[in-house]
């Protein structure tokens, strides 16, 4: 006999366990199905390398407000920025170093120029439907680039730091870095410091869990969803274990490089399927390094080829020494636990480091990721997102990669789930009216 809930929520991240949390406040009865041994999703906080870290998703801001509310409620408190004494960036094939002004004065007008045009394509970034980005969001990061017609140095400089979010220049479009930088009033510093400089202090596990502890949800690890059939009753989901469960709705949390490890019956909408069969293109790799020693905080920047580690940065002391996170654009170019290598690459920046220990995930090779932080290929925005937020029969979709504004943040998880679980509580209410 199958099980009978009013929900299943698929996927134990930021959004499915919000969504949990804000139904089971609603007097609905749900369980969450999560295919890995953990919740969390794609942030991961990991004690390895000799202190909490995090593996995945990390930075958050008080100008997000489902996340700052979230952290207010549980009196999570933010963890003080090491600060940074050097910037050094490979540029026109040579090394620089410089202050973080200094750095700033050279690579912040190329950085100005790349939004300028944000507020513009994006008056409303909360909502892309009040004005047409059809054009902008077929122009990729490799058009743009060669639009700007920049010198070398400034290319390299603009490259480097725009490599946390670019793996594939000619496969992403330039629409959701402007969608960003427009939620920031087109202030690309403003952008930069929420998106990569603020951390939770007890780490992104203390959130989630402290969000889970407040929904009576039956949340089950280890239970991976194979198919989703939606018939006019509701929904009928089955594990790989064979396990089926019946429910009224179903709200589906995992990234969209994962869709396609579920069968639909019926089939998706066009445009949900397209996104699932295209995906996004970011395999790319984050690491810690523990480095010897206290060395001088810096940041370093390589634009995408002249270094497996395009972004370096200096995060916290641990008893003596200095631990860095790096970011790597193709997470084949380099393994984290071939420590010749890592500190190969980051001596480009810094001659003398030398590496104690590396910790790191394959997000990559994560069967429930297959990749990391959504970046969209051409098109997406404009067409394929907006057709997989809206409901599919009892099926709903939610997660950081299909948000209403913060593609890609935890915030935006957040805000998705919350907004999936308002839904299902409308629809079902309609329907018993009905």
């Amino acid at each position: 006999m199958n099980e009978v809930f009013d929900v299943v929520v698929v996927g134990a991240g930021f959004a499915g366990i919000t969504a949990a949390r804000d139904l089971t406040a609603e007097g609905k009865s749900v369980v969450v199905l999560e295919g890995r041994d953990r919740i969390g999703g794609r942030t991961y906080t990991d004690d390895k390398i000799g202190r909490a870290v995090e593996l995945g998703g990390a930075y958050v801001h008080w100008t997000q407000p489902n996340l700052w509310r979230e952290m207010q409620r549980h009196g999570l408190e933010l963890s003080t920025p090491v600060p940074i004494d050097r910037v050094h960036w490979l540029a026109d094939g040579a090394l620089h170093s410089g202050t973080e002004a200094e750095f700033d004065a050279l690579a912040g007008p190329g950085m100005e120029r790349f939004v300028e045009d944000a507020r513009e394509h994006f008056p409303y970034p909360h909502d892309v439907h009040t004005t047409d980005i059809g054009e902008i969001d077929l122009e990729t990061f490799t058009d743009r680039m060669k639009r700007l017609d920049l010198d070398p140095d400034e290319r390299d400089m603009l490259d480097g730091i725009l490599s946390y979010t670019v793996a594939a220049p000619d496969q992403q479009a330039v629409s959701q870095v402007l969608r960003w930088a427009a939620l920031y009033f087109g202030d690309w510093r403003a952008l930069w410091e929420s998106g990569a400089y603020w951390r939770i202090a007890t780490g992104t596990k203390s959130l989630i869990e402290a969000i889970a502890a407040e929904s009576s949800a039956d949340i089950r690890l280890s239970t991976p969803v194979s198919a989703i059939a939606n018939d006019g009753d509701g929904v009928l989901v089955t594990t790989r274990a064979g396990e089926t469960i019946r429910a009224k709705s179903v709200i589906v949390t995992v990234p969209v490089n994962a869709l396609n490890t579920i069968e639909f019956s019926p089939a998706l909408s066009e445009g949900t399927q397209r996104l699932a069969d295209e995906g996004h293109p970011m395999r790319n790799r984050k690491m810690w390094v523990r480095a010897k020693g206290e060395i001088e905080a810096f940041t370093a920047y390589a634009p995408l080829g002249a270094n497996p580690i395009t972004i370096a940065m200096t995060e916290y002391r641990l008893d003596g020494d200095t631990l860095i996170v790096c970011f790597c654009p193709d997470a084949t170019a380099i393994d984290p636990d071939d420590k010749d290598a890592v500190q190969d690459a980051l001596r480009a920046y810094v001659p003398d480091l030398e590496v104690v220990d590396t910790d790191g995930h394959d997000w990559a090779d994560d069967e429930f990721s297959q990749g990391t932080w959504m970046m969209m290929r051409p098109g997406q925005l404009s067409s394929a997102v907006p057709d997989i937020q809206k409901p599919h029969g009892h099926v709903y979709f939610a997660g950081s990669d299909i948000a209403p504004s913060f593609v890609g943040w935890i915030e935006g998880a957040l805000e998705s789930g919350a907004l999936a679980a308002r839904n299902v509580v409308r629809d079902q209410k309609a329907a018993q009216r009905a």
